[in-house]
């Protein structure tokens, strides 16, 4: 414990000087806001990796595949694919360098300003800051649970100090002290992951044997019994994919890989880092560097949860999930207990440094939401707008704060920290993909097809989160406070429509929204707008 307590303290000293640096270097909004455009290519490889790979990630998605299996490595090949070599390559650049001729500090003034729509800038920047906690809510849940797991305290203080810690280096250093932790933590969390697939597979004899004993673990009399109702969902193993069109299929497909894989392109903190480098060099140069790193951070959690299923039933005789008390439980119980000592302090760093370089990035832009965004720019407010921002960030963080204690009263069996990610992920790929895309690529299009996209993918984003979707509908209460069944489908000819995630049916109604709004409504933008959106 005096160990944990050292290291502890020494890795909190070195994010507080990072944190006092950024605070140093930060004189204008510009460096509050992005770092004065002058990241260097790895601090922003590091930080968009880091920010891209949370807690989510590693314990509630690694959480995930022990309980549904190493079909979860598709949304590692789609992070890579799409989270890193598309957004870098094809979004990055145009990012870039649409956001310095339009001076655009956030991606909701990106947005405003590429068509020239205060409402555009508004409503995205509403919807980030009262959407993006649940997001956050699910970070900060699984930071805490491991930090209660490793120490042993209660839940409740292991949140409050987690967050309290995360809220004062990004409330001091904006941008910069947020990107330079990020790098620091981001290193951490690389060397940590390479260790524990190392570790884990020398345990179980190296990777052929260890994934031959997972496979006939499932032929186990026991471990049938206990998996029945996974079974019953379409479950077949954790080295094989689940049923096509059972529950568990849906939920693996469309909820975890789709809403996560596709949503990224949209997540407001991760486009934001490609206007904080000075030329498309520094984005060429970061594809490589961010590449391996989502594919070892995400691929070790997704291959090490399926795993831990071999540990403990051989030690408990019960799979993970069950033997760890829940599926946001499984990643921390089995570094507690089935790693060396002297590795869960420096997992618990990976651990502490994956949630606070996501958490760090997600504050700052809930809190640049309200105070540039909506406050600023959309209300057209004068006033001091990084206090205002700052002000913002303080009450995300409550409110966040307040999500994430009310997430540890659900049921332990549910997925709440996989869920809430995919959920937000699936929110933003609904109401700002499309726009973002034209925006990107699409020279003439009309604000007024933008407006009618991001309206109708967040309407028919949250009208299915909390009417049609059981996941999130049973969890929420709305649709049983309202009409008495945990889903309006449910009991229906269309029952099979609960198990469909909302970013397949809200993106399609984007982007049909979209496509109509350009038809009716043509581009009155003028072309001296236009050359400088699209300024080579």
């Amino acid at each position: 414990m005096l160990g944990n307590t050292i290291a502890l303290l020494v890795y909190l000293f070195i994010i507080s000087f990072f944190g006092f640096l950024g605070y140093r270097h930060t004189k204008t909004s510009t460096d509050y806001l992005l770092g004065g455009r002058q990241i260097h290519p790895m601090i922003m490889a590091l930080s968009y990796g880091a920010t891209f790979i949370s807690t989510s990630a590693i314990v509630g998605f690694g959480g995930a595949a022990g309980t549904l299996g190493m079909g979860l490595l598709w949304l590692t090949f789609l992070n890579i694919l799409l989270g890193i070599f598309i957004a870098f390559v094809v979004f990055g650049k145009r990012t870039r360098r649409m956001g310095y001729s339009l001076d655009a500090h956030t991606f909701p003034e990106l947005l405003g300003n590429r068509f020239d729509s205060k409402f555009i800038q508004g409503f995205a920047g509403v919807v980030i800051f009262l959407f993006m906690p649940i997001y956050t809510a699910a970070v900060l849940k699984g930071g805490t649970d491991f930090i209660q797991t490793h120490f042993g305290i209660s839940y409740e203080i292991s949140l409050l100090f987690f967050a309290a810690v995360v809220a004062l280096y990004v409330w001091m250093g904006g941008l910069k002290g947020v990107m330079y932790t990020d790098a620091f933590q981001g290193g951490i969390m690389f060397l940590g992951m390479i260790f524990l697939i190392i570790y884990t597979y020398s345990k179980l004899g190296g990777v052929t044997s260890a994934h031959d004993q997972l496979t006939h673990l499932f032929d186990n009399p026991d471990v049938q019994e206990q998996t029945a109702g996974l079974v019953k969902g379409g479950f077949a193993g954790w080295t094989s994919m689940p049923k096509t069109g059972s529950p568990t299929w849906w939920s693996l497909i469309t909820t975890i890989i789709m809403g996560v894989g596709i949503g990224v392109l949209a997540q407001p903190p991760l486009v934001v880092r490609f206007m904080t480098v000075k030329s498309n060099r520094e984005l060429n140069r970061a594809v490589v560097s961010g590449g391996i790193f989502i594919l070892v951070t995400t691929g070790v959690a997704y291959i090490i949860g399926p795993l831990s299923n071999l540990f403990f039933f051989e030690e408990t005789g019960s799979i993970a999930t069950i033997a760890a008390g829940g599926n946001d439980k499984i990643i921390p119980m089995f570094i507690k207990n089935y790693v060396p000592g002297w590795f869960g302090v420096i997992f618990f760093l990976a651990l502490v440094a994956a949630a606070m370089s996501t958490l760090s990035s997600q504050f700052h832009a809930m809190g640049t939401a309200v105070g540039r965004d909506v406050y600023e720019k959309a209300m057209n407010k004068k006033g001091n707008t990084i206090l205002i921002t700052k002000t913002g960030i303080l009450v995300a963080i409550l409110i966040s704060v307040t999500l994430a204690y009310l997430a540890n009263q659900l049921d332990t069996s549910m997925q709440i920290i996989a869920t809430g990610t995919a959920m937000f992920f699936g929110l933003c790929a609904a109401s700002f993909l499309p726009a973002y895309i034209s925006a990107l690529f699409i020279r003439t299009i009309s604000k007024e097809a933008i407006i009618a996209g991001m309206v109708t993918g967040f309407v028919v984003g949250i009208f299915w989160i909390f009417f049609i979707h059981e996941k999130e509908a049973s969890s929420l209460q709305l649709c049983m406070a309202l009409f008495n069944k945990t889903s309006l489908v449910k009991e229906t000819g269309l029952a099979k429509l609960a198990m469909v995630d909302p970013i397949v049916v809200a993106l399609p109604s984007s982007v049909i929204a979209t496509t109509i709004g350009a038809l009716v409504k043509k581009c009155t933008l003028s072309q001296q707008h236009l050359d400088k959106c699209f300024k080579a």
